[in-house]
């Protein structure tokens, strides 16, 4: 550790030798179709996020919302209102702790509120605490495939509630993790399928970053080696160095579940019961650097099985041979580690790759598994500062190859990348590869290759550019699937309005490009009054939602008309950019002309407030138009005031409820 080569998790750092104690990463909880289960599982969350620590819940079991509840004779709220109540929770136990609350939670793709879950963040002051993933099942992926239709089925009473075609569920996927990065994707069946100890019951959760499946109430403790600390001045892998290391790494973070103070009873007792740790690598672009191999390159997908294969078998071994010193984990018959030949096994689980944010900080290196983010770039911190950083390996290879100078850093800051910059020599800019040079075929191709050799499973963000598109991301999902992922996150470019690492001073919407327009739209045309005639209104949608907005007035010709079907197409250009119906309505609504009317007794103050309104009911917002702002008279249009509970004009003595 004195030497950056192995670092424990967060927790372990910051909580050993301190009376909390609290050595743990990962944690997660069951959530039951009852109240009393709900709220336990709150309260538990609060004690282990003052300790430190990141939950991961299932929220599946809960009952639909509108599923009726016997013993109150009303009506369940669903999956998603409950999971407000923990939100609220972690964000007021986070003020008072040393290291914010962090959350992950999942639902099954066949949960009827799916569709809901889905879009639970496309707001994005709303489950600021959580990360969001679907459970996905093999089942579900072959019927996408297949363009068949997929049942819904209550959690509660096992009966299939709908069926939608499964294509829809997943174009609904689709798009909102273009939108947001949210949500992610867990192949439930992959998962399981790499369960050892599967007579406790399955894996239906992860920790916050996906890459630790746990059962209810198992912790796991992660720690990682730093492999840029594992090539020889020669520039070679050193085996025998990692090697030792792996056995030492695993024998610390045995020991840290012995000295551990569990957060909970039920915590203690199953971890000590499979005994589950999580030994993984960072500083993995680092080591590529050295010894000369581009992150996307057929070398490297061939150096990453081969360093996590090692990983894989001398993890194992050194565990084996804990268990035979020290004892087996107590669920070990029954697991699946005598079937595959072992006779000791002193963990359930040794390897995870871990995104390392921190310690890699700490250590100075890349980030787990990922490629650079970036040459230069700026990194967001405390009250929205930003300090530049520049990669320590290329300044050198800069300054050795005689083409450094501080004018290049700063141009190498606006994109983060040298792929295009002039003076820098080819085979450099081979090798510095950035995570937007990185194809999304490559980053897939990478998280495979070392989780083939990984028990747990691995976190890694799959990286898009801003001008990314919807199919890009749809091969994405389908690609990990095939892969043998575990998961699957993927985040296209400025699709947050706040992230942590930016490149230059470039806002996200400078490289917005909207989703192509596709041959056919499904839609309704309703007929509004406006003050300058009737104005027929067509809101349409595609596979990922609204897509367009036409309007056409009664009377052809004039300025009027003109504008109108300038304000239809900016619509239509905004929403398959991605910007929410809520926001375009903020703006339309409201707008005054000088001849407002009425239409079915609400009032209509101008064309664009018409387009708005029918836009709002299409889409069912419960966004509200603005009260206090004054009214206007439809007869001579001067300013109505609110008067004993009406609306009335002090000019030409107009009321609205006369």
């Amino acid at each position: 550790m004195t030497d950056l080569v192995f670092i424990p998790n967060s927790p372990t750092l910051m909580n050993a030798g301190r009376a909390l104690g609290q050595l743990s990463a990962c944690f997660v909880l069951p959530v039951d179709d009852s109240i009393d289960s709900i709220f336990e599982a709150i309260k538990n969350t609060a004690i282990i996020h003052k300790s430190g620590g990141g939950t991961g819940f299932s929220f599946s079991r809960i009952r639909p919302k509108s599923d009726p509840v016997k013993s109150t004779t009303g009506i369940s709220s669903g999956p998603i209102s409950f999971m407000t109540v923990f939100d609220v929770a972690t964000e007021t136990i986070k003020q008072g702790g040393t290291r914010r609350g962090a959350n992950i939670g999942l639902l099954r793709v066949d949960h009827p509120n799916i569709i809901e879950f889905i879009h639970a963040k496309s707001s994005t002051d709303r489950l600021n605490n959580f990360n969001l993933s679907v459970l996905i099942t093999d089942e579900f992926m072959d019927a996408v495939h297949k363009g068949a239709s997929f049942e819904l089925v209550s959690p509660r009473t096992k009966a299939v509630v709908k069926a939608l075609p499964a294509v829809e569920i997943f174009n609904h996927l689709v798009s909102a993790a273009w939108e947001t990065g949210e949500p992610g994707v867990v192949f439930a069946d992959t998962v399981n399928r790499r369960n050892f100890t599967p007579q406790l019951g399955e894996m239906e959760a992860t920790n916050p970053c996906g890459e630790q499946p746990l059962l209810p109430y198992e912790s796991c403790n992660l720690g990682s080696i730093n492999l840029a600390r594992m090539v020889t001045p020669s520039g070679r892998i050193d085996y025998p160095r990692l090697e030792e290391t792996i056995k030492t790494a695993v024998h610390f973070l045995d020991n840290v579940i012995d000295v551990n103070q569990f957060p909970l009873p039920q915590i203690e007792e199953m971890t000590k019961k499979t005994r589950k740790i999580g030994l993984g690598v960072m500083g993995f672009a680092d080591m590529l650097i050295q010894l000369g191999i581009p992150y996307d390159s057929d070398q490297s997908g061939k150096i990453s099985g081969e360093i996590m294969g090692v990983m894989a078998a001398q993890a194992r071994q050194a565990s084996a041979e804990l268990g035979r010193i020290r004892g087996n984990f107590p669920a070990f018959q029954g697991s699946t580690h005598p079937r595959n030949g072992f006779e000791h096994m002193r963990n359930a689980t040794t390897t995870t790759i871990a995104p390392t944010g921190t310690i890699s900080i700490i250590a100075g290196c890349s980030s787990g598994i990922e490629p650079l983010f970036a040459i230069s770039f700026f990194r967001r911190v405390l009250d929205d500062d930003r300090l530049l950083e520049v990669n320590p390996q290329f300044a050198q290879l800069a300054n050795q190859m005689g083409f450094y100078s501080q004018e290049l850093m700063e141009d190498i800051a606006k994109s983060g990348s040298i792929r295009n910059l002039a003076g820098i020599p080819d085979e450099v800019k081979r090798l510095f590869v950035t995570s937007h040079d990185v194809s999304p075929e490559w980053h897939i191709k990478i998280q495979a290759a070392f989780q083939k050799h990984t028990d747990n499973a691995v976190s890694k963000t799959i990286n898009f550019p801003a001008a990314a598109t919807l199919e890009d991301v749809e091969k994405a999902f389908f690609m990990a699937h095939r892969s043998g992922c575990k998961g699957v996150t993927i985040y296209r470019y400025g699709s947050r309005p706040h992230q942590v690492l930016n490149i230059g001073d470039r806002k996200a919407e400078d490289s917005i490009t909207p989703r192509a327009r596709p041959v056919r739209t499904r839609g309704a045309t309703e007929r509004i009054i406006t003050g300058c005639g009737k104005l027929y209104v067509t809101v349409n949608t595609d596979d990922y939602g609204v897509c367009e907005v036409f309007a056409q007035m009664g009377k052809t010709g004039g300025c009027s008309a003109s504008q109108i079907e300038a304000t239809g197409r900016l619509i239509s250009l905004a929403l398959r950019s991605g910007v929410k119906v809520d926001a375009i309505l903020k703006q339309l609504l409201n707008i005054r002309c000088p001849s407002p009317t009425w239409n079915n007794g609400q009032q209509v103050l101008s064309c664009s407030d018409a387009i708005a309104k029918v836009l709002k009911s299409y889409v069912n917002s419960d966004i509200e138009d603005s009260d206090d702002l004054p009214n206007f008279c439809p007869d001579c249009g001067c300013k109505v005031e609110h008067e004993g509970g009406c609306l009335s004009c002090r000019s030409c003595g107009y009321s609205r409820c006369s």
